[in-house]
């Protein structure tokens, strides 16, 4: 067994921060994994606990996993593995708030120390198709938020409505830490984004999750695209009011 062991099925770790804006005290850290190359032996050699499933979703989440060590690794100096709590959510250290993503080829995790960001949510998507988007819409966003995009042209809805799904997914993973209730694509609405393949955006919760989280409540991401894949962030800082 040896942590630093990378499996033929992923390449090697990459520190590259393709988001617009850096984040201090944040490491991502991503791999591209391909599930035809994997090894169930991949996961005694890697030092981590191995998951059942078909290879695909093995090989995404060691891919993963590696890359929250390599993370955890260098903001705390312990190369540890998040193991999955009983509502499938990793489970961090408590001095520190991260976030894993993976799909179509591409595995990332982001990790911070709690005293300058209290949640980091991070999501890595395929732009959705035309033709798959426009069907999605309505289960994606808010009457608002169809009424914004309504005069825009087909590749244009597309996009805003890949960016929106992706935007609320890191939402979710930087918020249901704090608050531990589940929320869904209903219950918050992008307000604000730049009109390009990357930049920042800025989201608005609809309903009441706490006393610290209620309606109204506003919080700032950002998204770009990283070889064919997107990729957004959304982060909360340590003093962050709504």
């Amino acid at each position: 067994m040896n942590e630093n062991y990378l499996p033929n099925c992923c390449t090697p770790l990459s520190e590259c921060w393709p988001l617009p804006v850096q984040m201090p005290g944040v490491r991502l850290i991503s791999t591209q994994f391909d599930p035809s190359l994997f090894d169930p032996t991949a996961f005694e050699c890697c030092a981590i606990a191995p998951v059942r499933g078909v290879a695909k979703r093995q090989t995404e989440y060691l891919a993963g996993r590696i890359c929250a060590r390599e993370a955890l690794r260098q903001v705390t100096g312990v190369a540890g593995v998040p193991a999955v709590g009983e509502d499938r959510a990793p489970v961090w250290p408590l001095d520190v708030c991260g976030s894993i993503s993976h799909g179509h080829g591409l595995a990332a995790a982001v990790v911070a120390e709690r005293t300058h960001w209290r949640g980091l949510g991070l999501d890595i998507e395929e732009p959705l198709s035309a033709e798959r988007a426009i069907r999605l819409a309505s289960e994606i966003l808010t009457q608002r938020e169809l009424h914004s995009i309504a005069s825009t042209s087909a590749e244009q809805q597309a996009w805003r409505i890949s960016l929106t799904f992706s935007l609320k997914e890191s939402l979710f993973k930087a918020l249901y830490p704090l608050v531990l209730t589940r929320f869904y694509f209903e219950d918050a609405e992008l307000i604000n984004c730049d009109n390009s393949q990357q930049g920042r955006a800025r989201l608005r919760l609809l309903i009441d999750l706490n006393h610290d989280w209620p309606a109204g409540s506003e919080i700032e991401g950002q998204f770009c695209m990283f070889g064919h894949h997107l990729m957004s962030l959304v982060h909360i800082p340590h003093q962050s009011s709504q």
